[in-house]
């Protein structure tokens, strides 16, 4: 195809300019278009020429002028048009038309950039066994930790080392709202508005909050890690929308850190992957990571542990990430896009046992009345849950006492067993937040 011909034939001293296609011209569009547009400050192995652009609305105001470029109303088109090397898709959505237009590149024989997690995490396979028929590169970089080079870590700087586990904070919106609430004092709500403002949360935050955005994410650094066939239906989420202030001080109180923490760890029967609020220690290397930022820890043999940590999310990192992938084009070397070669066993995606072993930590409120506290530790004590350290405090203004309490390792079992057996009592007056906690690293 010609951007391979292209890119490995010299014209003088001057490698041909690659033509690229994109579509979507958001954030993320318009600072690939900024980047390409001062690519000779750029350490570009060759020449980028923007060969045509696509988005819903073209008359909608921009940060660049996109008059110049060829404007295409269908993506599908750009990436079917002959004048098109590379098929950049920015537009978002796991189905319809960013689907659609990857897969027209694809059969086109075209090698696709892409930025979109939710497409990746839920068609990654099939798109690859595409890519692989065309001979043809599937490059993500950008879906995963915005300006964090973890795919390309993963796949390529690593792929000497036995994987066991890949951990992290992948999203910068629930890292910054747990971070802010800690440290101000302030609400959730208050907080979350903040965030919207600042351009860290979406107007509808729910992909965030809600742990999907850090499911994609790690459904996709699971897969690459373990040479997994990537099924996001077994992947287990919940977010950081059920975590109160309350939890987050109580926490700290015990030496501990509540964080969104987004895992894949390899187990005797495949790949259990999962997203959920996690108590860490403060001596974590991931308790001290604050704010926006994203982290990536990954643990395997010879190596012990990789963290990778940077601005995960935002127009500069990700469009950096895209750029990447794009100067890799003039040095093209085909090879899987998930870095699972035929002879590699595939492992399969599997959920995660019901009854782990951990330790806990356990927030709620009780009922300011004799007994409470004692009714608490008597239903942990009949389900064989040993408890390491507790607090309670005064009770609010609400009469409620609030009371966190650390537990010694025990199955998950017995603690959901003590905690049905609380609710006889009657005596806890909100939802208990029952949060694993992190074995100290």
């Amino acid at each position: 195809m010609r951007c391979l011909e292209l890119n490995t034939k010299q014209k003088g001293h001057q490698v041909a300019p690659l033509r690229i296609g994109i579509a979507g011209l958001g954030h993320v569009g318009c600072g690939l278009i900024e980047l390409v547009e001062r690519q000779d400050r750029l350490r570009i192995p060759g020449q980028i020429e923007i060969a045509g652009v696509s988005a819903r609305s073209q008359s909608r105001n921009r940060p660049v002028d996109i008059s110049k470029y060829r404007w295409f109303d269908d993506a599908a088109t750009l990436a079917e048009d002959p004048d098109v090397d590379v098929f950049v898709e920015l537009m978002g959505g796991s189905d319809g038309p960013a689907k659609f237009a990857v897969e027209e590149a694809l059969k086109a024989g075209k090698p696709v950039i892409t930025a979109n997690k939710a497409l990746i995490a839920k068609h990654g396979m099939a798109l690859a066994k595409l890519a692989e028929e065309k001979q043809v590169d599937l490059l993500f970089e950008a879906a995963v930790a915005g300006g964090i080079p973890v795919v390309r870590v993963l796949r390529d700087s690593l792929a000497g080392v036995e994987i066991k586990r890949v951990s992290g904070i992948l999203n910068g919106t629930c890292n910054f709202l747990t971070t802010t609430m800690l440290e101000t004092g302030r609400s959730y709500d208050d907080v979350l508005a903040e965030a919207q403002k600042l351009g860290y949360a979406e107007a509808d935050p729910t992909l965030d909050v809600s742990g999907m955005d850090a499911a994609h994410k790690a459904a996709i650094l699971s897969a690459i890690a373990f040479s997994a066939d990537l099924d996001f239906s077994k992947v287990k989420v919940s977010g950081v929308d059920t975590v109160e202030l309350q939890d987050l001080r109580l926490a700290d109180r015990l030496g501990l850190r509540i964080k969104l923490i987004a895992e894949g760890v390899l187990t005797d029967d495949g790949v259990v992957c999962r997203v959920e609020p996690m108590a860490l220690p403060v001596s974590h290397p991931l308790a001290r990571i604050d704010g926006s930022l994203n982290t990536v820890r990954i643990e395997g043999d010879p190596v012990g542990a990789v963290t990778l940590t940077g601005p995960g999310a935002g127009a500069g990192p990700t469009a950096s990430a895209v750029m990447g992938d794009v100067a890799k084009m003039f040095r093209p070397a085909i090879r899987p896009a998930f870095g699972r070669a035929e002879h590699h066993m595939a492992r399969p995606f599997t959920e995660a046992r019901g009854d782990e072993v951990s330790a806990f930590f356990l927030s709620m409120r009780l009922a300011d009345k004799p007994g409470a506290l004692a009714a608490l530790s008597e239903s942990l004590a009949a389900e064989g849950v040993s408890v390491d350290k507790i607090l309670q405090d005064s009770a609010d203004e609400s009469g409620a006492s609030p009371v966190a309490i650390v537990t010694h390792r025990c199955a998950r079992s017995n603690m959901q067993a003590a905690l049905a057996r609380l609710q006889k009592f009657a005596i806890p007056v909100d939802p208990p937040r029952l949060i694993r906690i992190e074995a100290a690293s």
